[in-house]
């Protein structure tokens, strides 16, 4: 029921997108009018699984106690991400900000001032024969003493205040949305990188196993040479095999170093050993996933849920712009005590204040600006509606490629290890043959290359897998719990 409930809401937020853009682009002869209703797809094809999405927190999928301890690091330490949850914060600020603009402003004020009129003016010739009390002149020059308390309201007729505060509040949580969405590919990047150095590991095992191998031909071929079985040409070949798998080490090992760099950037720290357990890749399965059906990911998808409170937004966003059109009410009042001398200052109601004041203000020639603010909304609008839109495919076509890719990995890994096994076989048979003079030097050397090349492939083909994996579960929306 709750899949059914987020695919209609999508196909719902879908008709009302087409709607506003239609609507829109009447008041604007420059956009394009759109009228068909775009439906996201049943299923992800043959590809995927219609039952429920099977997702779980990153502390669950991700087993591996070196791998969840690095993700830990991240998430307290990483640059990027700390500078997102000080955006966050920034957003929060600005609901409160906005909250506060539909609520009556208070505030106290005092002064103090000297003030001398010109004696041949009227209110200084007023002043001249005004007495305070019988035969008391007023002072001067004229203290003037102050303290009142202020209130101004501009009250919300046309709720302009108030959907500016929900629109503050929808991007919030659009940035909370975005944050979770950088913890998600943050998650994904250690896991992959990871995987990437638990291979280079595993390739430079490899490359060990091999050196060896090799040096124990290249006896063999001496030994060959000193019996005139062979040439010196022989020798040197073999010679120069065992001398460029050795320079692949050195590869190998920047590889590792650069990888280990990445992960040390992703979690925040500067450059040293990543632990790891490096002997347990070979034992390492890709983990199935249920991809359940593609409207999940509303559910699931931060990256689309922030750019539905995003659409959200920008719907608030022309509200406010159009109300701009209509009368604005603000009333204010003040209240308190006024007097020239500190001993009248509290002598009431004689020297208290009090002013009440509303005023309706309404724009009537040259709304050029305030136009242009709505068109620019209703512009923004539009856009928010085609990235929803685009995040949804996005998402979707990130699904259907790597349940694919999982597949086809799969399938190719089986014969890969059918051909390593075939071909670690035949290296000993290829040693056998030449050592009795029944197999040519360069088949032996053809064969050893065959072989290293198909353990390497190998073992970037469990990589992909591996990684695969990370991705899917990415792309269904994993890794922010």
């Amino acid at each position: 029921m709750k899949t059914m409930h987020n695919k209609r809401r999508y196909n719902r937020l879908a008709g009302i997108a087409g709607l506003l853009i239609t609507l829109s682009a009447c008041k604007n002869p420059a956009l394009i009018s759109r009228t068909e209703n775009r439906e996201v797809p049943a299923s992800f094809g043959n590809g995927g699984s219609t039952a429920a999405a099977g997702l779980s927190s990153w502390r669950t999928f991700f087993q591996d106690p070196y791998l969840a301890a690095l993700i830990d690091t991240a998430l307290k330490h990483n640059q990027e991400l700390n500078v997102t949850l000080q955006e966050v914060q920034i957003a929060r600020n600005e609901v409160r900000a906005r909250k506060g603009e539909y609520l009556p402003f208070v505030g106290i004020e005092g002064g103090a001032a000297v003030d001398k009129t010109a004696r041949y003016t009227n209110i200084g010739a007023m002043e001249h024969h005004t007495e305070i009390a019988p035969g008391k002149e007023m002072p001067e020059p004229l203290p003037d003493l102050r303290l009142a308390a202020r209130a101004s309201w501009e009250l919300d007729i046309w709720r302009k205040l108030r959907n500016a505060k929900k629109a503050a509040y929808n991007r919030f949580l659009s940035g909370v949305e975005g944050k979770n969405f950088m913890v998600t590919n943050l998650v994904a990047e250690i896991a992959r990188s990871y995987y990437e150095l638990l291979a280079l590991d595993n390739q430079l095992a490899i490359i060990s196993q091999n050196i060896e191998i090799q040096e124990n031909a290249l006896k063999i071929v001496k030994l060959q040479k000193e019996a005139a079985k062979v040439t010196e040409l022989a020798v040197r070949r073999f010679e120069a095999q065992v001398l460029q798998t050795k320079s692949m080490q050195y590869g190998i090992r920047q590889k590792i170093t650069e990888t280990e760099n990445q992960i040390n950037y992703l979690v925040g720290r500067y450059p040293q050993p990543v632990a790891r357990s490096a002997g347990a890749f070979n034992e390492l399965t890709p983990q199935a996933i249920a991809s359940g059906i593609p409207s999940q990911l509303l559910e699931n998808r931060p990256d689309i849920r922030q750019a539905e409170l995003d659409l959200a937004a920008a719907k608030l966003d022309v509200k406010v712009a159009r109300a701009r059109f209509y009368p604005s009410l603000s009333i204010d009042a003040r209240v308190g005590l006024q007097a020239f001398n500190t001993s009248y200052f509290l002598k009431t109601p004689e020297s208290m204040l009090y002013s009440l004041a509303g005023q309706l203000a309404a724009p009537l020639i040259n709304r050029n600006a305030i136009k242009a603010a709505y068109y620019t909304a209703n512009a923004r609008q539009i856009q928010a509606v085609y990235h929803y839109e685009q995040t949804i495919l996005n998402a979707y076509i990130e699904v259907v490629n790597q349940l694919a890719k999982i597949n086809n990995l799969g399938s190719s890994y089986e014969l890969k290890a059918q051909q390593v096994q075939a071909l670690s076989e035949s290296v000993n048979i290829s040693n056998s043959l030449f050592r009795s003079a029944r197999a040519d030097y360069m088949e032996v050397l053809l064969t050893q290359r065959d072989a290293l090349e198909s353990k390497f492939e190998l073992v970037e083909t469990k990589m992909q897998q591996l990684n695969a994996s990370v991705n899917i579960y990415r792309a269904l929306g994993g890794g922010w719990q």
